[in-house]
Formats: C-alpha cells, structure tokens, sequence
C-alpha cells in the first residue's frame, strides 16, 4: 500500500525511495516486529483471560509435560504472528499475483489451524477438526491458490516450470495441471505438518522458521531481479521480488514472536501458527521456482517429521515380523529423542538453531552451483 506512495515523488522527491525493495523488506521485518511488541502483551493477557492454555494428553507425553509447567500457557499465538505478516505485508509489499497468492494461502490456512486449536482448548476435543475435514480444507486451499496462478497472465507460464537445485535450466517446461496440483498439495501440506512437528519445544519451530524465511527473501529477490538471476543462471520471475517484502515481515514477526516463545515460553503458536507458516513458506517455495531447495533450507522441518516416519514404520514392522513394536527413538519427533537423552530444553533448541542456519546456508549455496 504504501509502496503507491513512490508514484508520487514528483511532488515530493524522497518518496521515490519507496521504490527499493531492499529497503520496504527492512520496513516490512522493522513494522512486523513493532507490531508485535506492541499487541504481544494485550493478547497473551487476553488469551489467559479466556484460559485458552495448551492442554497435554499425558498418556502421550510422560514426564515431558511435567518437566516445565507449561499446560497454563496460552496458545493461539499464531494469530500473532499473522496480524505482523499480513498487517506489514500489506503495507510495505506492492500488491500483484505473487503477493496475492501468498497472503491468501497463509489467512486461509491460519483460519484452518484456529479452528483446530478452538476445538482442542475451548471445546475440549483432544483431536482437534478430523482428518478429513482438515484434509479437505488444505485442498480446497491448494486448489484456489493454484487456480489463481494458472489463469492470471503473469504467473500461468512460469508457475508450470519446475526448477531443481544444480541445475541452470527448468526439468519440466511446463507440467501436467494434475501433477502440479499434487505437488504443491504436497510441499503445503507436508511443510504444514513438518513445521507442526517440530512446534515442540520452546522457541524452536519459530527460530528455524526465521532462518528459512530470511532464505526465501534473499531467494525471492534474486529471483525477481533480471540481472541477478541471469548472473546465477536461475529462473527469472517478474514480480515475485516482491515476496523478499513478505518474507522479512515473516522474519520480523518471527523475532517479535520468538521474545515471547523463548524458554521459559509465555505463548504458544499453537497450529493457528504452524500450520500456515508451513503453508506459506511451502507456496514461496514454489513461486520463485525453489520448491526442491526447501528440503536443504528447511532441513530441521524435514529431519523433524522423517524421525516421525521412521519410528512409527520400525514400530509398526517390528510388530508384524516379531510380535512386539520396537521403537528407533526413545521418542519421536526426534528433539523429545534428545529430551529423553537427558539434553536440557535450551540447549537442544540452540542447537537445532544452529543445524538450521547450517541448512540455509547449504541452500544459498545451491544458486550458485549450476
């Protein structure tokens, strides 16, 4: 919105400098974050009021839950994170398909993730909306975001490529509809669920979503600058460096929400957060033609739901062929397997931290080896 004022800088010059992307991105990380700061106390106060706490099935957690109090503490905070993404966004991102695409994904999926936490913490439904119903939602979803790109003309070219990493020319010129629409189901879905996974321990599914989302900004503007993307041989995106600004209110939101989420937490994102901050990075992912370097970025997401995979397949094997499930990791996903090991929470978090940012940069790499 107020990228419009640069139209304007010929009755007052120093408007122009609202044309830089660079600088709306810092805008856009600087206003998420003072947002934050600002409606961050009001609405974990608000939240306690309404006794919206996260609630532990303690069949499921053992001694984890009890190991810090934390079943008082208020959840929903993904509605946090969401009024900084959208409420920056749209002040700082000049609007187009790509901006469009992405705001409408993230609202949609967090409406999907507060009706699952409103279930769970309200009206005390332990499983939340059925699998269906969230299934079905997550499709519906994909399907208009995906429609949107496929009939506006800036976006039904390119978003039919398929880039992967190494590579300096698209594998797939342009894909079947059918297995385009699978694929982002799958990268928005499976990031959902990834990133829910790994909301398991204080500050940690949001410090390694700030790492990602700094990643995809700097992908995102390289992608959209003509030079830049013919200098590192990748696809070229008109309009999607617009989605650096998106991006930095992500990393901006994701600070202001991290000074609450960190140990001892105050407030928990809840899947009102996870599940859409999944979703958004996932359709990012694909908008600026980097779906596959999303497995490196996000590397932690991805190891975190892999150790779930593969202790409920060994559980599930060992009980066929021996009679008795076994398990791989003490616990699953695999930071409760560290928990478990005795590792205090902060520094398994600190660590996974570190992994994360080892990850990005293993996926910044990947623009210039071609």
């Amino acid at each position: 919105m107020l990228s419009l004022l640069a139209g304007y800088e010929g009755a007052y010059g120093p408007l122009r400098i609202l044309r830089y992307l660079t600088l709306r991105t810092l805008l856009a990380a600087g206003t998420a974050s003072l947002i934050g700061f600002v409606i961050g106390p009001w609405l974990i106060a608000h939240l306690r009021r309404l006794k919206f706490g996260q609630h532990y099935d303690d069949d499921r957690t053992g001694d984890l839950a009890s190991r810090f109090d934390k079943k008082n503490t208020p959840t929903m905070g993904g509605l946090l994170i969401f009024a900084c993404v959208f409420g920056s966004s749209i002040l700082w991102a000049a609007p187009n398909i790509w901006v469009t695409v992405a705001l409408f994904v993230y609202a949609a999926l967090t409406a999907v993730g507060f009706r699952d936490d409103y279930l769970k913490v309200v009206r005390k439904n332990r499983n939340g909306i059925s699998s269906g119903a969230k299934i079905f939602w997550q499709t519906v979803i994909t399907l208009l975001a995906l429609a949107a790109l496929l009939l506006h003309p800036d976006s039904s070219g390119k978003i039919r490529e398929l880039w992967v990493p190494f590579v300096k020319h698209p594998v797939i010129a342009s894909m079947p509809i059918a297995a385009l629409a699978v694929f982002v189901y799958l990268w928005i879905v499976g990031f959902s669920n990834a990133i829910n996974l790994t909301d398991g321990l204080d500050g940690l599914a949001i410090g390694c979503t700030i790492t990602v989302a700094l990643t995809y900004g700097i992908m995102a503007y390289a992608a959209g600058n003509v030079r830049i993307a013919d200098y590192l041989l990748i696809s070229y995106v008109p309009g999607t460096g617009e989605l650096s600004v998106v991006c930095g209110a992500l990393v901006g939101a994701g600070l202001a929400f991290l000074w609450y989420n960190s140990h001892p937490a105050e407030l928990f994102m809840g899947d009102t957060g996870s599940l859409a901050l999944g979703g958004l990075l996932g359709i990012v992912a694909f908008m600026v033609q980097q779906p596959l370097t999303l497995i490196i970025v996000g590397g932690v997401f991805v190891w975190e739901a892999a150790s779930v995979i593969i202790q409920v397949g060994v559980f599930k094997y060992t009980r066929r062929m021996q009679g008795e499930g076994r398990r791989f990791f003490r616990m699953a996903p695999i930071h409760h397997h560290f928990q478990k090991a005795g590792w205090p929470e902060t520094k398994i978090v600190l660590r996974f931290w570190i992994l994360s940012l080892m990850f990005a940069l293993a996926g910044l790499g990947t623009l210039k080896i071609r």
